[in-house]
């Protein structure tokens, strides 16, 4: 399996730098048809949406060859901190890809389940509106929207929602919506970012007038789910419908780099062979501004990596902002730990997404309770042994002492994070406190950013306070 991957790699790289030959981009590069890695680490630089964003408007005026050969079919759109919105190509060849590999998590579930009636599960996936938008000449929507114009044959007549109130814009009319097209359907399979699908669950309920979903959904036998770690909302999601399958994805616009491939296993298998080159550089040299690339032979277990990646859809040793950490190498198997913009470090403290959700987590078991959202970011003041990290938790059920609750988190966080230890131990900051967000609070900080619903994501970590000052204005409870 090790052996394979590493061939695939090879292969797709080559293939890639083929296809990039004679492209707008290659054009000043010195990069021949049989480049070795080292050779094309060598001419290749580390790019970002900014140093791509001219390329993306010759492709969108409607250019060819411009980042590989031909154009693309599509821009699936992101959102970034410092870029705005992001134009990501997308060829067909990379969107079958993407069909490809959720047939592929399907039937290996089928197989591992013995669940073999795919093709008649009723199948409902929370997910961006379908309809194209244009910039310039060329097509645009999210990656999840594309996705939906893009469904198997054989999964499209018990999947849902419909087209039409897929198109809906406003996210709380589509949520009643789906609700109203979905609740008297066999309902087997679901699929959405965590906080989004539990929304879902409380409009079916509240609808319904059910107490948990398998009285709606009986016959309810998988979630799968990626965007965002899922630890932190499976005591809240399981509390609405009991104990099903999960599964875990990892899509990007970039591409389909990974799904969990075992049941009840942690770890999302690579994939090595689904158009995508990875590189990775460490986490701590990223931070520290050295950018030693390496190839998936040279990975460690138990490392944290930003990861790169160059694609067949023409991106080039591209920065994804995402870090992810081996568990295994035999075959190569990764967790998503978060986002390389997202961390905290407003004391020195050097905190990351992982550390913080690891917290959280481990202080749920201990001592009950469920979250919906959470967030973190610093609280400056002028005494700095008074200044500490804001916890912002919305609650669906609250641990029975909340006293206890932030005693137990910090404890946490300081195993997770030895800077943060050590600055608590020293005085240097105060220990953490955890303010109560009311319900819907983290929403209507997502809507006051444009960002509410579809595939969006709250970020759970800031080195500033722009969420925690939105939601201490009137959304924490007293």
């Amino acid at each position: 399996m090790q052996g394979s991957a590493i061939e695939n790699q090879n292969s797709i790289l080559k293939t890639i730098i083929k296809r990039g030959r004679g492209s707008l981009f290659t054009s000043r590069l010195d990069l021949a048809n049989t480049a070795t890695y080292n050779q094309f680490k060598n001419s290749v630089q580390i790019t970002d949406y900014e140093s791509i964003r001219a390329y993306i408007t010759k492709i969108s005026n409607g250019e060819k060859n411009i980042l590989t050969q031909g154009a693309p079919k599509y821009f699936a759109i992101t959102s970034g901190t410092t870029s705005g919105t992001k134009y990501i190509p997308i060829t067909g060849e990379m969107m079958m890809i993407q069909t490809q590999a959720i047939k592929e998590l399907l039937l290996l579930y089928a197989y591992q389940s013995g669940s073999y009636s795919i093709s008649n599960m009723g199948m409902m996936f929370i997910q961006g509106s379908p309809e194209l938008k244009y910039f310039n000449k060329m097509p645009y929507a999210k990656l999840s929207g594309i996705a939906a114009r893009h469904i198997p044959f054989f999964l499209k007549k018990n999947r849902y929602p419909s087209m039409k109130t897929n198109c809906i814009s406003d996210w709380n009319k589509k949520i009643k919506k789906i609700v109203e097209e979905t609740y008297n359907k066999d309902m087997r399979v679901l699929g959405g970012i965590p906080p989004w699908v539990i929304t879902y669950f409380e409009e079916l309920l509240n609808y319904t007038n059910k107490k948990i979903v398998t009285e709606v959904f009986p016959n309810l036998k998988l979630y799968i789910h990626g965007g965002t770690s899922f630890d932190n909302y499976k005591r809240s999601f399981l509390g609405f419908c009991g104990e099903v399958d999960t599964l875990e994805v990892y899509p990007a616009s970039e591409g389909f780099f990974a799904y969990q491939n075992t049941l009840n296993e942690r770890g999302l298998l690579l994939l090595t062979n689904h158009g995508v080159f990875y590189e990775f550089i460490k986490l701590e040299d990223y931070k520290l501004k050295c950018f030693n690339r390496l190839c998936l032979e040279d990975v460690e277990v138990g490392t944290d990596y930003v990861m790169l990646v160059s694609t067949l859809a023409g991106l080039w040793a591209y920065n994804t902002g995402d870090t992810v950490r081996f568990i295994s190498k035999k075959p190569y198997k990764i967790l998503f730990s978060g986002r390389a913009s997202q961390y905290c470090s407003a004391f020195g403290e050097h905190v990351i997404e992982k550390e913080v959700q690891i917290a959280l987590m481990n202080t749920v078991d201990l001592t009950g309770g469920s979250v919906v959202e959470f967030s973190v970011c610093p609280k400056i003041l002028e005494r700095p042994d008074l200044s500490h990290h804001l916890w912002f938790i919305e609650f669906l059920k609250k641990p029975k002492s909340l006293i206890l609750f932030e005693k137990l988190l910090n404890q946490e966080m300081e195993k997770q994070n030895i800077y943060y230890k050590d600055l608590i131990g020293s005085g240097v900051i105060g220990t953490l406190k955890i303010l109560c967000v009311k319900r819907g609070g983290f929403n209507e900080y997502m809507k006051s950013i444009g960002k509410f619903g579809g595939q969006n994501k709250c970020p759970h970590l800031s080195n500033n306070t722009q969420i925690g000052d939105f939601l201490t204005n009137g959304y924490v409870e007293d």
